[in-house]
């Protein structure tokens, strides 16, 4: 015969052992709940960065991209227009030319002719000189490669050597930038 009591005991074995299973997964599944809803949470978190950066990265964007525009509707116009004021200067030179040409047809004298000359000469170097052009001073100078182009050498015991004898044609610089060398003649030892 069966003992009672034993069946009694494995039947209350096996309702522990089903609670215990039950409440295992309940607990497990209340785990997997909090886990997914923090999951949840940090995955909205993260989704409202990458929202706000994404926005401001479109907006650095949209406003690098207004400034390169700008950028070049400036150096463009700089290209069109950054001769202007040297022009309205070279403007006055012109009318000068004007003038003297207007005055040379009824002037019978050479001299009046040579003094209209020079006045518009000097007048169109002091524009020029004015815009920052300047004449590369070379004759009785010590020659530099860097204002200079020697294209003459002559044996000379009369100037120094490596000394500028005489002046081809005229340099000119900018500021400090050379436009074109000064051609020159330069001494060397005999």
């Amino acid at each position: 015969m069966e003992n009672p009591f034993k069946k009694a005991v494995e039947n209350t074995e096996e309702v522990e052992n089903k609670e215990e299973a039950t409440l295992q997964e309940d607990v497990k599944e209340d785990v997997s709940d909090v886990v997914e809803e923090e999951k949840a949470e940090e995955k909205n978190e993260w989704q409202e960065k990458y929202e706000t950066l994404n926005n401001q990265y479109i907006r650095l964007a949209a406003d690098f991209d207004n400034y390169r525009k700008r950028q070049d509707a400036e150096r463009e116009s700089l290209l069109k227009y950054g001769a202007e004021n040297t022009v309205k200067k070279l403007i006055e030179v012109l009318d000068n030319f004007d003038r003297g040409l207007k005055a040379i047809e009824t002037v019978e004298d050479c001299e009046k002719v040579k003094e209209c000359y020079n006045l518009a000469y000097k007048n169109f170097n002091d524009v020029l000189g004015k815009i920052g052009l300047e004449v590369i001073k070379a004759e009785g100078e010590e020659f530099d490669p860097n204002l200079h182009e020697a294209v003459m050498q002559t044996p000379t015991e009369d100037t120094p050597e490596n000394f500028i004898i005489s002046e081809l044609q005229k340099g000119y610089k900018l500021g400090d930038k050379v436009l074109r060398p000064t051609l020159v003649n330069v001494a060397t030892a005999s």
